[in-house]
């Protein structure tokens, strides 16, 4: 990133994250990758730094920052690996869900553990039948007397098993958006179970599980926000998401070519070094300035959003769509700079385009951002 386009808070920011990044996730990326070990005692770290809570009120425990500050605190996580980066985009989002809809007794009850990443949260809205079709989910919450009933199932939850909190949209309604509604669900609830942890093709230093409801019975308080406002939530939620999961692409991929610029100093072939190449330097011109226009694109729904501008879905989903492709196809490039070394796991270049392969289907797939820029760009024509 380019800093003399950042705050001299944002640079600070840049660094001190940088400097954890460097410290307590690059050096042991590959042995988590490895050994799918999911570092919870780091991530314990990262919230002594505020990045349990990054957009969480400060009264709260958080650390109130901006949205246009986030991408950046996420593309430096992402530098030293993208699948602990992404889990805590995840895991901000739905702090952030817990803050701005909760009330205040459960703003006090979850928030502080949430900030302090004592607890860890997942969110739930996929389900086996129900994926890029959000609005069509069957998961099902009844009223009992005082208490909600809950039960279905939820697919691909990252964190879930380690998480202690799960925000679940449940039908309590009708078909469509309209008849779904938010609950917090906790791990020790009677009747929640989970899957196996899925073998992935990467994000493997994080489990991913189903989350099974089996008549998981929640007092009223449970509910987060009004009932048949659940939809809503997960997607206001989703447009923070969203750029999350497109930092980290960033941030991934700027460590990927950062490889590149490194191999190809160091190795010679046809009587000088394989940086002098104009062809090879051509390639590195292009992966930089791509990620730069991302990058761009990224900051600027960043700032829509923090303004509230009605624009910011739509800016959202084009910079996912964009960033996400963008990340994935530098990635692929740099290992394909590395020759045969690109391919052996040492180099680290493989587990990042194995990490950031999923970034274009999750929090939306890109065939739905394509959808929601589609339907803003046509919005007048109806």
């Amino acid at each position: 990133m380019t800093s003399t386009l950042l705050t001299e808070v944002q640079r600070s920011l840049v660094e001190t994250t940088l400097d954890f990044a460097q410290d307590h996730l690059a050096p042991h990326a590959l042995d988590w990758d490895r050994d799918k070990h999911f570092p919870v005692d780091v991530l314990r770290k990262a919230a002594g730094l505020g990045l349990g809570g990054v957009y969480v009120r400060e009264e709260a425990g958080g650390s109130a920052l901006t949205r246009a500050d986030g991408v950046l605190v996420f593309e430096t996580l992402a530098s030293g690996c993208p699948s602990i980066a992404g889990y805590l985009s995840i895991h901000n989002m739905v702090a952030w869900m817990v803050d701005h809809y909760g009330d205040d007794a459960q703003r006090e009850r979850w928030l502080p553990r949430l900030c302090s990443m004592d607890d860890l949260a997942s969110y739930c809205l996929t389900e086996p039948g129900a994926g890029s079709d959000a609005a069509a989910l069957t998961s099902r919450a009844v009223r009992d007397g005082d208490d909600w009933v809950l039960t279905g199932v939820k697919q691909f939850i990252s964190g879930a098993g380690s998480s202690q909190l799960y925000v679940v949209m449940a039908r309590t309604g009708g078909e469509g958006a309209d008849g779904i509604s938010a609950f917090v669900v906790d791990k020790d609830d009677p009747g929640l179970d989970f899957g196996p942890d899925e073998r992935k093709m990467g994000w493997n230093a994080q489990p991913t599980r189903q989350v099974v409801l089996n008549d998981v019975r929640l007092p009223a308080d449970r509910l987060l926000g009004r009932e048949g406002e659940g939809f809503r939530i997960a997607m206001n939620g989703l447009n923070g998401g969203r750029l999350g999961i497109a930092a980290c692409s960033l941030g991934g991929a700027r460590n990927a070519l950062d490889r590149s610029l490194t191999h190809l100093a160091d190795r010679e072939a046809f009587g000088g070094r394989l940086l002098d190449a104009q062809a090879l330097r051509f390639r590195l011109a292009d992966m930089a300035t791509e990620l730069a226009a991302a990058r761009a694109l990224v900051q600027q729904a960043a700032q829509a959003l923090d303004r509230g501008d009605a624009q910011a879905p739509y800016l959202c989903a084009m910079a996912k769509r964009f960033a996400t492709d963008t990340g994935y196809s530098v990635a692929d490039r740099a290992l394909q700079l590395h020759g045969g070394y690109g391919y052996l796991s040492e180099y680290g270049v493989e587990k990042i385009v194995r990490d950031l392969r999923v970034h274009q289907i999750l929090e939306g797939t890109n065939e739905i951002m394509r959808v929601i820029v589609a339907r803003g760009l046509t919005e007048a024509f109806r």
